[in-house]
């Protein structure tokens, strides 16, 4: 049964990828749901091991591209090469023909590259000059933001961050989790065997994504997921406070998401049916990105969590 699948791939990320199972259930969920996934961290934390670890765990080809100011969109689209042999133009198919991508510290990179990313994101297609080039039904970015530096940054607009299925802030590991760390790194640095893992067929990932979305899922809770992202557009009505501290709402990408996430939670719990804490086990991940923050709450030090909390306080449980 392919859910076995997912829970063997699960444990060898986390064998890759210690002290960080939130980041591992969002790849999971990401790669089911056929989202991207933004991932916000200090650097050294192993993100680009951890979609690494994912593409040889799914027959994926990967591919990391680090972003800097000096980036042109060719770079990541590929461009057309003349052949003084041939007399022709021929394209050369650039990083974002791989299955998985690892887009690193993205906001680094200037908003015409940002631009050409986005279409990829969106439109699953790559377009140089007049050609249009469809991409794999396999394609999934990550990207990175590193929170510590801010000059020279270009700031991701509203519109390709709703491009994102899921926002994910993670932290440093705990003592026992660095040890741990400590110990596999200097394992491999001594040749000791690794851990292997045989990779799941991409007929089964296509299988396992149309299963997710054939879990069933409650009216009652279809309405509690709906009222969520509603929420977050008319938080006044709800309570004066939350209302005050939401310059923007999410709009219905997040509405899609949410049912998207949930659905590949509880498949990934091998469940048939989709439960309240389903939806609000990825709510932060999937609204963390899509609401914006009033002045006012920013000014108070109200942090996006602490809104989402709120709603969650507020929106009646079926």
């Amino acid at each position: 049964m392919a859910v076995n699948e997912f829970s063997e791939l699960k444990n060898y990320l986390d064998t890759q990828i210690i002290g960080q199972p939130e980041l591992t259930q969002a790849l999971l969920i990401a790669v089911l749901a056929d989202g991207h996934l933004l991932v916000e961290g200090p650097p050294g934390l192993a993100k680009t091991r951890a979609v690494n670890a994912l593409a040889q765990g799914i027959e994926g080809s990967f591919q990391r591209v680090q972003f800097t100011p000096d980036l042109l969109p060719a770079d990541v689209t590929g461009t057309d090469i003349y052949r003084q042999q041939t007399n022709e133009f021929v394209f050369e198919k650039g990083p974002l023909f791989h299955n998985l991508i690892l887009a690193d510290e993205i906001n680094r990179a200037p908003a015409k590259v940002q631009s050409a990313l986005l279409e990829a994101m969106a439109e699953r297609q790559i377009t140089v000059g007049k050609n249009t080039y469809p991409l794999s039904d396999l394609f999934m970015v990550m990207a990175t933001q590193n929170p510590l530096e801010q000059e020279g940054t270009y700031p991701l607009p509203e519109a390709q961050l709703d491009r994102f299925l899921l926002h994910l802030n993670i932290d440093y590991p705990g003592a026992e989790n660095e040890l741990a760390i400590l110990r596999l790194t200097r394992g491999e640095a001594l040749s000791e065997q690794p851990v292997t893992f045989s990779p799941i067929s991409q007929d089964t990932l296509f299988a396992a994504r149309k299963n997710v979305l054939s879990m069933h899922l409650a009216e009652p809770l279809e309405q509690y997921l709906v009222q969520l992202i509603v929420a977050t557009r008319e938080a006044g009505e709800l309570d004066p406070q939350l209302g005050s501290w939401i310059e923007f709402g999410a709009s219905p990408r997040a509405t899609i998401a949410l049912d998207k996430c949930a659905r590949a939670n509880a498949w990934l719990q091998n469940r048939d049916f989709v439960t309240p804490e389903d939806i609000q086990g990825v709510l932060y991940n999937v609204l963390r990105h899509r609401i914006i923050l009033s002045y006012e709450a920013q000014a108070d030090g109200i942090t996006k969590d602490q809104v989402i909390r709120r709603i969650l306080e507020l929106v009646p449980v079926p």
